[in-house]
């Protein structure tokens, strides 16, 4: 291959401007015992995937032993353990517990209304900010109209 050309299509090829083609072209004259003094610079450009070929791996991998996957059974046994604590919790402290229940109805009747009294005190006291927001409201409507 004449020098001239070599250099034009190195120069492409540095640009990023070659095709495959001219790229195979340079790749087989920098394979070739005959490259011009100035220009065995590039030629590991071009032999190193040919270089790579030729490479064989020679260090011995070790075969790794398959190791137990105990994690996955110490989650297992962490679940059986956390629900038989909680069943025997519950189990154990579910005592009989009398929770606000009267034998007595008067006595009964007067806690409702103590209860029933204070509920609706906390509605009225809701319903009178309600009014007071409404008045607001109407208020504010007639100024910005």
């Amino acid at each position: 291959m004449e020098l001239k050309l070599v250099e034009i299509l190195l120069e492409k090829y540095l640009e990023g401007t070659s095709s495959i083609a001219e790229e195979k072209q340079l790749k087989a004259y920098f394979s070739s015992e005959e490259v011009a003094s100035h220009l065995v610079q590039y030629k590991p450009l071009f032999c190193y995937f040919e270089n790579q070929k030729e490479q064989q791996y020679t260090k011995a991998l070790p075969l790794q032993s398959r190791k137990h996957s105990y994690g996955k059974w110490i989650g297992v046994a962490a679940v059986i353990v956390a629900f038989f604590g909680t069943v025997g919790y519950f189990y154990n402290n579910s005592s009989d517990v009398d929770l606000g229940t009267y034998t007595n109805p008067e006595e009964a009747f007067v806690e409702t209304q103590k209860a029933l009294e204070m509920l609706s005190e906390e509605v009225n006291n809701g319903v009178e900010s309600v009014v007071i927001l409404k008045e607001y409201e109407k208020t504010k409507k007639t100024i910005f109209k």
